[in-house]
């Protein structure tokens, strides 16, 4: 490990997120809201840090090695965090203690959406914009950003920061230069966000929500400005603005660079997760309208637009809210939340297992089933015209091995704390798939667990943004080895 070339890197992360906290703070002054203090102290106390850190080492040149990425990713996320958690402790009017703040804040970041805040309809509107903030940039990742301006500053390795922060099995580059497809990601995530804002605001949608909704939309995070989520405004214009980009921020966004760049839907049709990924949505939909009609528990039409937005936002592990989904009939809750398993496709913004790794594992437990059968025969597995190495495979499993592992060791702690079976199962499951809310007591929100519970499923949210194994590998002693 090159511990001075990672100290430079987390001290450039930290430099850049510090304004993060300065523009809530330029707002708080505008609105005179009493929390102008809170952010400007943890906007000086960031940059100052971040500067300490970066400026000695800024001569320094060194090519970022695999090992160093993996370090630099899991220490700022843990470190981004507890940094981000500052403003929100120092706001008197949160009252939050030290767990919580650092909970919110790791939430945020990791595009989970669990929140330990009540009474958001109160709050001062920089702490709102502040929370959608960091949603935004957690969801296509600052360190994708960062890896967009290493060249300028001369630095290399950047493709060894892309493939340690970027989800799926298969890390590819859109262009030959992955500063260049870093660019191109946000480039595209950016004009989703204004077209997403825009389309909130004809709907109805008062501007300040507008652009906090944007940011937490297709973030896919799952932060509102009201407790009652995207169900404050009543409307099923808004409703469907949000599913319309939930459903496409949960898409590759490789996928929508192609469809830009050749101006043909091609790209889509012909992506076998994609083609899973719909229709997957569409059966969850059809299964969640039937089943709140049959039931009586909504008229066909707010069963429809119901069940439509909570299918696409919980499958896609957004985590708004326009019905308390948790208290529906019989099994619908646990279906949905079966559903964040999933999640979106890869190289999307969306949480889970995403949707490329379950097609996988199941081709290959119906190519076994083929073996029994001709136990000689070679059998590729293929997805599309396109045959999966070996090797990719094997990861796959051994990924969905270890998720099921920690999903059990984790839900047994839970309970060993006091929570019932119920609200530790959703609670491991939401914060592990950056999900948001659960069942039980976690799901309005996690305002009524305490510090230990709260420091597990932090843990959780951060196996989830990483993937597991960008986390887990660290505690590997092959990976120290030198």
């Amino acid at each position: 490990m090159q511990s001075l070339i990672v100290l430079k890197v987390l001290g450039l992360l930290l430099s850049i997120f510090s304004l993060t906290m300065f523009i809530p703070g330029l707002v708080s002054l505008y609105y005179q809201d009493g929390s102008a203090r809170s952010f400007f102290v943890a906007f000086a106390v960031t940059l100052t840090i971040g500067l300490v850190t970066f400026l000695p080492l800024r001569k320094l040149q060194s090519p970022i090695k695999s090992t160093d990425g993996y370090i630099i990713v899991v220490m700022f996320w843990a470190v981004l965090g507890v940094f981000g958690a500052i403003p929100l402790y120092l706001d008197e009017q949160l009252n939050l203690t030290i767990a919580q703040s650092v909970f919110e804040s790791l939430s945020g970041f990791t595009t989970t959406g669990a929140t330990v805040i009540v009474g958001l309809d109160t709050l001062p509107q920089a702490i709102l914009l502040y929370r959608q903030l960091v949603q935004w940039l957690g969801g296509m990742g600052i360190i994708v950003l960062a890896v967009a301006i290493l060249p300028l500053l001369g630095m290399g390795g950047g493709m060894q920061l892309f493939r340690a922060e970027t989800p799926g099995p298969q890390k590819e580059k859109i262009t030959p230069r992955v500063g260049e497809t870093a660019k191109l990601l946000w480039y595209i995530y950016f004009g989703l966000t204004i077209a997403c804002m825009i389309a909130y605001w004809a709907a109805g949608m008062p501007l300040f929500d507008a652009v906090g909704h944007s940011f937490s939309t297709v973030a896919i995070g799952g932060f509102s400005t009201h407790d009652a989520s995207i169900g404050y405004f009543q409307s099923n214009a808004i409703e469907m603005v949000a599913v319309v980009f939930m459903f496409i921020s949960g898409v590759n966004f490789a996928l929508h660079y192609i469809a830009l760049r050749s101006m043909s839907l091609g790209g889509y049709i012909d992506d076998a997760e994609f083609k899973t990924y719909v229709g997957i949505i569409f059966f969850l939909g059809v299964v969640t309208v039937g089943y709140l009609y049959i039931t009586q528990t909504a008229d066909i039409t707010n069963s429809f637009f119901r069940g439509v937005f909570q299918v696409v936002s919980i499958a896609t592990t957004t985590g708004f809210t326009t019905a308390e989904y948790f208290n529906w009939p019989g099994f619908l809750p646990v279906l949905l939340l079966f559903a964040s398993f999933v999640g979106g496709c890869a190289g999307s913004t969306g949480g889970g297992m995403k949707v490329i790794r379950v097609l996988l594992l199941i081709k290959q437990g119906m190519r076994e089933l083929v073996r029994m059968v001709h136990p000689h025969a070679v059998l590729p597995v293929k997805v599309g015209r396109k045959s999966i190495p070996p090797r990719v495979i094997d990861a796959v499993w051994g990924f969905f091995a270890a998720y099921v592992i920690i999903l059990a060791v984790m839900l047994l702690v839970l309970m060993a704390t006091g929570l019932d079976q119920e609200t530790a199962f959703s609670a491991v499951v939401a914060c592990l798939n950056n999900l948001g809310p659960g069942l039980g007591d976690v799901g309005s929100n996690y305002s009524s667990l305490n510090g230990v519970q709260l420091g597990i499923l932090c843990f959780a949210m951060l196996l989830g943004r990483l993937e597991i194994f960008t986390l887990l590998v660290l505690l590997t002693p092959h990976f120290w080895r030198k």
